[in-house]
């Protein structure tokens, strides 16, 4: 399972070992103080506490506090891996026949006895799944996870207390949500979650969103035909528990990397034969994920990816119809179309889907690293420099000294006129190289109001 090769997987990526015929790959390394001091220095007032002599700090000292930081930041990947759990229960339809948790069933849980046995049931059926010999992939994973923090299936009373915690991080997660909910419209909700576990899971519209934006740079004349070929995507993430359509009945799934070349394929600002895409990512998960897939790939075997979607969200015509057009031709740039997973019966009324093969040949671009980005850069030469470095829901996790330090790491990595684009407005308070380019509004709803945005910074030269 892959929680128990994780570990060999870190050891293999963290010092950047990856097999990658006529692919360099960059060495890694912390930031240095010298390289973090416009941060502390801006940010004086606010930075945290062992941190407050910013002035007396030796490069020692700093190297501690990052190493320490750097095991942290990883270590909330345990809390993010229980929220993905958590989306199984609310989501999953291969374990139970239960309707689902969605958002305004989650926000009367512990109040409605209706959404209380919801809940209750598809703990019960979870917890049946798990005990199972002939789990699948996701399920056992899951099991590993709660095995490795001490829980057991094999008693009635050790299932009871696996019930306990599976309700009561649903419970948290309520009350996250309300307070996600009742959050201000300002600039703080872009550092919503920097107390939060940090989750691998994802779906397609910050896929979209990117290749709007993508788009809206062609038009404005930012992009020239042919002028990418080295890109790189910060925290990819992995579709183990999709947010919104029960993702459990196909396998875990990697989309961003390959709907980023898509699209850069698509109107011709890569030749996908030469086109190198790296993630960084500090999930041994989804290392590991991208290991294999191209494992597989250099054994001729493709990547088939499942398109899903909840054609019931709330939606304004215009955006639904820019995304419908947008999904229709996902992955046809480098793939070709296949027969999608049937959707079962009890999402089928309001899921549409449709899936592609992505060849060996557009899978071994891609390139897995074990990276921090807010800790960490990659050593590159001028010619090994980055022309588009991404992160979608990436930088939410971190406060403003934190996305401060990631801005200054995406800074080193780009040549001088290269992109960084995520839908997180990054704190601005320190100098890092990167200035405000062209931002791209998407309106997704308006009752109530969901807006969306990509905010792109350029290297300056």
């Amino acid at each position: 399972m892959r929680r128990e090769l994780a570990p060999l997987v870190l050891i293999l990526l963290s010092g950047l070992v990856v097999e990658a015929r006529g692919q360099s790959v960059p060495g890694r390394r912390n930031i240095s103080l010298a390289e973090a001091r416009p941060a502390l220095e801006a940010m004086r007032s606010s930075l945290p506490k062992e941190l407050k002599s910013a002035g007396t700090l030796t490069e020692s000292q700093w190297s501690n506090w990052v190493q320490q930081k750097d095991r942290e930041i990883r270590q909330r990947l345990d809390r993010g891996e229980e929220d993905t759990l958590t989306n199984l229960l609310r989501f999953g339809v291969s374990f139970t026949k239960e309707y689902r948790i969605d958002d305004e069933y989650l926000m009367k849980y512990g109040e409605s006895t209706l959404v209380n046995a919801f809940a209750e049931n598809r703990a019960s059926d979870l917890i049946r799944a798990m005990s199972s010999a002939h789990a699948d992939e996701r399920i056992a994973h899951m099991r590993a996870f709660l095995e490795q923090k001490g829980f057991s299936l094999k008693t009635p009373a050790e299932r009871r207390k696996v019930r306990t915690y599976l309700l009561d991080n649903l419970a948290r997660m309520r009350d996250e949500f309300l307070r996600y909910r009742a959050q201000a419209k300002d600039e703080s909700r872009f550092q919503l979650f920097k107390e939060r576990g940090i989750s691998l899971d994802t779906n397609l519209w910050p896929d979209f969103l990117i290749d709007q934006h993508l788009h809206h740079m062609v038009e404005k004349g930012l992009l020239k035909p042919g002028s990418m070929q080295r890109i790189a995507v910060i925290g990819p993430g992995l579709d183990f528990a999709n947010k919104e359509n029960g993702s459990d009945f196909y396998p875990p799934q990697m989309v961003q990397p390959f709907a980023v070349l898509d699209s850069l394929v698509r109107l011709g600002i890569v030749d996908a034969t030469s086109v190198q895409l790296y993630t960084l990512d500090i999930s041994p998960d989804v290392n590991f994920h991208v290991q294999r897939a191209r494992k597989n790939a250099a054994a001729g075997r493709s990547y088939t990816v499942q398109l899903p979607w909840d054609s019931a969200a709330r939606q304004t015509p215009e955006y639904r119809a820019s995304f419908v057009e947008y999904w229709k031709q996902l992955g046809g740039a480098i793939g070709a179309p296949v027969t999608a997973i049937p959707v079962p019966n009890s999402l089928a009324a309001g899921t549409r889907t449709r899936a592609v093969r992505i060849p060996p040949r557009i899978v071994r671009r891609i390139i897995p690293v074990d990276m921090n980005i807010v800790f960490q850069r990659l050593q590159v030469a001028p010619q090994e420099a980055f022309d588009l470095v991404i992160g979608t829901n990436i930088f939410v996790y971190y406060g403003a000294f934190e996305q401060s330090l990631a801005r200054a790491n995406a800074a080193a990595m780009l040549r001088p006129g290269g992109y960084l684009l995520t839908n997180d407005k990054l704190a601005d308070a320190a100098p890092s190289g990167l200035q405000d380019s062209l931002l791209t509004t998407l309106i997704v709803a308006r009752d109530p109001d969901m807006t969306e945005f990509m905010f792109c910074y350029e290297r300056a030269n």
